[in-house]
């Protein structure tokens, strides 16, 4: 999708990349990440009004340490250094960078020497972020310190002339107080963005480039239910009408009456034609004894394509498949840091643009998930699908440890149901980013009636995160809890004990397989 203005956020390795990202866009700004070795292809592409370089984990000086060419510092536009892009504009001038430094790490009381445009209307002291190693120890040439700290007396600097500064600390994260206003400093009256960002533009720059792009051909969607292809549906239809063919697949993975719902929701709310398939015998043959996560995942992966493709024969007619990929998913995928260790396989249809002759259509390519669901609200989906918390792929397979089968699943979609139900009913469900049950494969003796039990172990597990990238455990208040345990054991056949997921990620991940 073309955008007139942008912001080019250079990725050097910081755990905050995506964070700047976010924060840029909640300013009504377009902006996209750029690993460090690609940026200048895609500044030279389509010039940006500014450019932000990010922090990283390396020591400038280290050997093989990640740099930009110096020819973005002379291209006329405004650049802004955050930790270790600060380090970088400074070698860059000739200024130094002690590698052995204090360390700091956490909150520091920033002291503003200079308010008249980075940091104009942020208070003169100012609770900001750090967390670096290395810091400056000589302010590069043609730069003004303009903020300083007790441990860093160069904290930030400045060249007004040519547009350019370098800050010590994160101003994207919630930590550092007034880092909004530091941000919108820099897009706006440094760099001159407009803005214009939002729901209601991306939708219609979006329409009228799927109406070019499809023409008077017709998109299959794969309508699992979720935000994404939800979103994505509803946007598609808008733009083509009855040019879009829906199909949803029941893989008998899914939570209680989750099929039902999707189905009258599309139908009867949206008005969209979908292909209803009920393919959960199948899927349950195929995982019927495998009790390693991976092979699940592959087994349902491999049987969805197979099961999608036949159904999607029908539709002749059909030249796109239409994807819910994420920013996320695009940034990975051409990140600098080069192939990372497998955590875990994702569900999705890769492989069937090729096998069916399909051109993709990827609407949400360029959106974060929080931006995908102020698209939808925009579009008028109801909040309840909206709001809904993320789901894998491979479903309640995964939240089953060990083999799956039906009596089981139905077990778990249960105590699933009666979770979620509790946790809206007490007003914690918008506070949480993703709750879910899980059945252990453990059984332990219990005491109903006077007679001993021997019956399924479940967890609970809720967690609140911005993303999904890193995540803390939900603090449910403990009355809750003890309505949901009591509720499970009482009314779930097959339960008699109830146990609470207190890990974060990492050193944990959020789904338990």
């Amino acid at each position: 999708m073309y955008h007139s203005e942008w912001i080019c956020i250079v990725d050097f390795g910081s755990q905050y990349t995506q964070l700047i990202a976010r924060r840029v866009r909640e300013l009504g700004v377009y902006c996209e990440i750029h690993p460090f070795h690609l940026a200048l292809d895609a500044i030279r592409s389509h010039a940006p009004k500014g450019i932000i370089l990010s922090g990283g984990p390396s020591s400038v000086y280290e050997e093989g340490a990640p740099r930009i060419t110096e020819e973005v510092f002379e291209l006329g536009i405004p650049v802004l250094g955050i930790c270790y892009g600060l380090q970088l504009i400074a070698v860059h001038h000739d200024g130094a960078v002690d590698p052995a430094a204090r360390r700091e790490y956490g909150k520091a009381q920033l002291r503003i020497d200079d308010q008249t445009d980075l940091f104009r209307g942020v208070a003169a002291n100012s609770i900001v972020w750090m967390s670096h190693g290395d810091s400056l120890s000589r302010i590069p040439s043609a730069f003004e310190v303009i903020a300083h700290t007790e441990n860093a007396p160069i904290c930030a600097i400045r060249n007004a002339e040519k547009k350019q500064y370098g800050v010590q600390f994160h101003p994207e994260v919630v930590h550092t107080d007034e880092g909004k206003t530091i941000l919108s400093n820099f897009v706006y009256d440094i760099c001159g963005a407009e803005g214009g960002w939002n729901p209601r533009s991306f939708i219609e720059q979006a329409i009228e480039d799927i109406r070019t792009e499809v023409g008077d051909g017709h998109v299959i969607c794969a309508l699992s239910g979720g935000v994404d292809s939800a979103v994505a549906a509803v946007l598609l239809h808008e733009a083509i009408g009855e040019q879009l063919y829906c199909i949803h697949i029941d893989n008998g993975v899914m939570r209680k009456a989750e099929s039902a719902s999707v189905v009258k929701t599309f139908q009867d709310e949206f008005h969209i034609p979908l292909k209803f398939v009920d393919a959960s015998d199948l899927f349950l043959q195929r995982l019927a004894g495998v009790t390693d996560p991976e092979q699940k995942r592959k087994i349902i992966g491999v049987t969805f394509i197979e099961v999608f493709e036949k159904e999607a024969a029908e539709f002749r007619d059909a030249a796109f498949l239409a994807q819910g990929t994420l920013y996320p998913d695009v940034i990975e995928s051409v990140h600098f840091k080069g192939p990372s260790a497998t955590i875990k396989s994702h569900h999705n249809v890769g492989g069937l643009p090729e096998r069916m002759n399909l051109k993709l259509i990827e609407p949400f390519r360029e959106l974060f998930k929080d931006e995908v669901r102020r698209v939808g609200r925009e579009l008028g989906i109801p909040a309840h699908l909206i709001d809904r918390h993320p789901f894998p792929g491979p479903g309640l397979a995964i939240r089953v440890l060990g083999a799956v089968d039906q009596a089981q699943l139905d077990l778990l979609r249960e105590v699933d149901d009666i979770y979620l139900e509790e946790i809206r009913r007490a007003g914690e469900y918008d506070n949480i980013w993703q709750a879910f049950a899980v059945l252990l494969p453990v059984k332990s003796v219990g005491v109903m009636g006077d007679a001993r039990t021997y019956e399924f172990t479940v967890a609970l597990r809720a967690v609140t995160s911005l993303d999904g990238m890193t995540a803390d455990w939900a603090r449910i208040p403990y009355d809750v809890l003890e309505r949901i345990s009591n509720r499970v054991i009482n009314e779930v056949r097959g339960v008699n004990r109830v146990v609470y997921d207190i890990s974060s990620k990492p050193p944990s991940t959020i789904e338990w397989e």
